[in-house]
């Protein structure tokens, strides 16, 4: 099994980032709410962003580069707008994790103490990152998403024996203009943000430090057992709060420690105390596998977009971009704890709203001369990004249309 392991690592480190607002939050809602009514929209967002999740490790593994090198080729300007939305979104993503991670630890431990559980939390992170780094994030990460995956399923099997109604498959389209943000919101993250491609090109590169015999058709491999293991584990969550919580009457707090407290009781109300153990478990590693790679990943793209950008090395510039990212974290926390809600929806629709430009971005590249051509995407995978960036562009328009 270890040996077997050994082969994956980029795949599921972007599941372990991708899987946790978006699956336990989100997804989750999207059930409560809407039943299974909203399963086209995940796998269709799913379908759209794939091939640019997979520019990522393709051109770092045809260039020995990542994507924020190849944006500095295109122009400066290209970089520049990348620097500017992550600056401008990062806090807001890292404390939106960090407060879910936080009051589900707190619901399960019984603390009553978010702050206490924030700080921990945040704490445990820095250290495995300054500690380990790469290698150490390589080798949690399969454990995580293993142990989340396995929890899940299982969950979702003993809700369906004990559930008592009917479950309808028609699809929904949301025409509110509430269920329409909601729809972008659900969709900004699912599986995750799109400038997560950027960082899977970082990662690839790392982990081809760790073992230079990887190549492309082992990483695309890797890749898509972790792309696989979010399709999975969204329509798991959306199930379960399909199961649980549809038609209850309830709705989300949004405050973290109220929110994990809801989520939880409806669990165990329906599968019984005995479960609380095993929901919490699979919520809290979700959560902290994405507050941990997140934490890793903001400053490490700052860093090197601050180096392409001036022309400079600087020698602790990852290090100073992670105590500025957990110190603009923790203000945020200490001023918004209690609107997580608010938090999830802006980063997320903000995400969704960015994603076009990554997109377009990312297919320039390696379509274009930056890219050599045996690496360079077929023209069928062409016309399926085309299709994407054009349905992107869509939906953007229709949700600002919808304001």
């Amino acid at each position: 099994m270890k040996s077997f392991l050994k082969k994956f690592g980029p795949g599921f480190l972007f599941a372990g980032a991708a899987i946790g607002v978006s699956h336990l939050v989100q997804s989750t809602r999207a059930g409560a709410d809407f039943g299974l009514g909203l399963i086209w929209a995940l796998l269709l967002i799913n379908f759209i962003k794939y091939p640019f999740f997979q520019f990522g490790p393709r051109y770092a593994l045809a260039t020995g580069a990542h994507l924020l090198q190849g944006f500095a080729k295109m122009g400066k300007w290209v970089l520049l707008v990348y620097y500017i939305i992550t600056f401008a979104t990062m806090f807001t993503i890292q404390t939106a994790v960090t407060i879910v991670t936080a009051g589900i630890a707190d619901s399960l431990f019984g603390t009553n103490n978010l702050v206490l559980w924030t700080v921990i939390i945040t704490g445990v992170c820095f250290l495995i990152i300054l500690i380990g780094r790469y290698k150490l994030l390589d080798q949690l990460m399969k454990y995580i998403v293993i142990t989340l995956t396995l929890s899940t399923l299982i969950a979702v099997f003993l809700a369906s024996q004990q559930f008592e109604g009917t479950v309808s498959f028609q699809q929904v389209i949301p025409d509110s203009t509430l269920g329409i943000a909601f729809l972008i919101a659900f969709m900004g993250w699912m599986p995750a943000p799109l400038d997560l491609t950027i960082w899977q090109s970082i990662w690839t590169l790392e982990k081809k430090k760790l073992n230079p015999e990887i190549t492309l058709k082992q990483s695309f491999f890797d890749f898509n057992v972790g792309y696989g293991s979010t399709i999975i584990l969204g329509i798991g969550f959306v199930a379960l709060g399909t199961l649980v919580m549809f038609g209850s009457g309830e709705s989300f707090s949004g405050n973290g420690t109220h929110f994990a407290n809801q989520l939880i009781s409806m669990y165990t109300q329906s599968l019984g105390n005995w479960a609380k153990i095993l929901i919490g478990i699979a919520a809290l590693t979700t959560m902290f596998s994405t507050t941990l790679t997140t934490l890793d990943a903001s400053p490490r793209v700052m860093h090197l977009s601050t180096e392409l950008l001036f022309g400079k090395s600087y020698r602790n510039g990852y290090l100073s971009w992670l105590l500025v990212l957990i110190t603009g974290t923790l203000l945020i926390f200490f001023f918004l704890d209690t609107e997580m809600k608010l938090l999830i929806q802006i980063a997320t629709v903000l995400s969704f709203l960015t994603a076009p430009f990554y997109a377009i971005a990312s297919y320039v590249l390696l379509t274009g001369k930056h890219t050599p051509k045996e690496a360079r995407p077929s023209q069928i995978l062409k016309i399926y990004s085309l299709l994407g960036i054009l349905l992107l562009l869509v939906f953007c328009v229709w949700y600002l249309s919808s304001l």
